[in-house]
This record gives structure tokens, sequence and C-alpha cells, in this order.
């Protein structure tokens, strides 16, 4: 089985949101490359290896309050795009800013809010 990546991309909030919003990723994707640390940060990445065919958690524990609301664009393979925005809308509240899909890739951006 071949590795994927699952890019996410965080706006908004401070680096302790950002760290929520990974560490409610952990459980489907395991560990990303790195934990978001900068605080000085505007935008913040996380990259996971997505295996090709992954399924969201069920049912994943509510993430931690955020403190502000977060864009979040998850980008990678239609399932496990699918499987991190399942995984945050159980997590978090969340309004669905749109997709975008491509041959072999998806992104879709989420609004998480407090």
């Amino acid at each position: 089985m071949s590795d994927t990546q699952l890019t996410v991309t965080l706006s908004g909030g401070g680096v302790d949101d950002a760290r929520a919003v990974v560490r409610a990723l952990e459980d489907v994707f395991g560990a990303p490359d790195a934990m978001p640390a900068d605080d000085r940060a505007t935008v913040r990445t996380a990259t996971f290896d997505a295996p090709d065919t992954v399924e969201a958690a069920t049912p994943p524990e509510a993430g931690a309050p955020l403190s502000a609301p977060v864009t979040v664009t998850v980008q990678g393979t239609p399932q496990a795009v699918e499987a991190a925005s399942r995984t945050l809308t159980r997590a978090f509240s969340t309004r669905d800013e749109g997709a975008a899909s491509g041959d072999q890739e998806r992104e879709r951006e989420l609004l998480l809010v407090p």
C-alpha cells in the first residue's frame, strides 16, 4: 500500500487552536510531520501520511474548545479529504466553505467556530 499526503493549512486563532485541530486528526491519520509551534505565524501547516484508504474515526471526542474561528483547508486524495472533513465536523462546530476537485486530488475548506 502506497502512502500519500494530507496537507492541512490553518489560519485564524492561535497556536493552541491549530494544535487542537491537528490533534483531532491524529486518531485517523497518525502523528503529523510536526505540530504547529510558531506563536507569531498567521498561517500554520501540518502534513500527515495518509493511506490510500482511510476511514473517519467513529466517533471522535469533541475537540478542545477553540478560542477563535479557524479556517482549515485540507488537501489530498478524495478519500483522505473526506475522512478529514468528517472527523473535523464531528469534533468541532463547522461550516463548509467550499471544495475543489482535480484529477487525483481534492481540496476542502472548513470554518471551525468556537
